[in-house]
């Protein structure tokens, strides 16, 4: 497994110091509370030689402390593969360049929508921490993604997403 890891795990988030998106907001309804004002999205990296891309997400955002995909918030009028591939490459240099969309997969409840954008690694990479979201990326062998403590919502599309993950030996 590689790691990268950041600096510090702050239980507090950072000040932001630059204008706020419209779409950075919490939605609430019947099936609780989620980040996001346009939805969110976010990218099941997948490198055939070093497994999925997983992001330790900071101790002070939701679910902090758990396992998940680098994403967030979709800006208004952003489609979600647009904003998942952005999303990843600001929070772990996932270069769109150097990855295929394989599939999206969409969990949509009515008022409010994520969707998981997977790609194909075509072009391998190390990813890189450039904001405090994370507070390490990994890359983790397909077989090992369960024995991490993943973010409950990631936790629930796992074997989906994994059942549609291309076939190799020793996945």
């Amino acid at each position: 497994m590689d790691h990268f890891t950041a600096a510090g795990t702050s239980t507090t988030p950072p000040v932001r110091t630059g204008p706020r998106d419209p779409g950075d907001a919490w939605v609430e309804g019947s099936r609780g509370r989620f980040w996001g004002r346009f939805g969110a999205a976010g990218v099941l990296a997948f490198d055939p030689a070093k497994g999925v891309l997983l992001q330790h997400r900071a101790i002070w955002s939701h679910n902090g402390g758990t396992w998940g995909l680098p994403g967030g918030a979709l800006h208004q009028h952003e489609d979600p593969v647009t904003g998942a591939l952005r999303e990843a490459n600001e929070e772990a240099a996932v270069p769109a360049d150097g990855v295929d969309v394989l599939f999206t997969s969409v969990l949509d409840l009515d008022y409010w929508a994520y969707t998981t954008v997977v790609v194909l690694v075509r072009e391998p990479f190390d990813p890189v921490i450039s904001d405090p979201e994370s507070i390490e990326l990994q890359w983790v062998p397909v077989a090992g993604v369960e024995n991490k403590e993943l973010h409950p919502g990631f936790a629930a599309a796992w074997p989906g997403l994994r059942e549609r993950l291309p076939s190799r030996p020793g996945a």
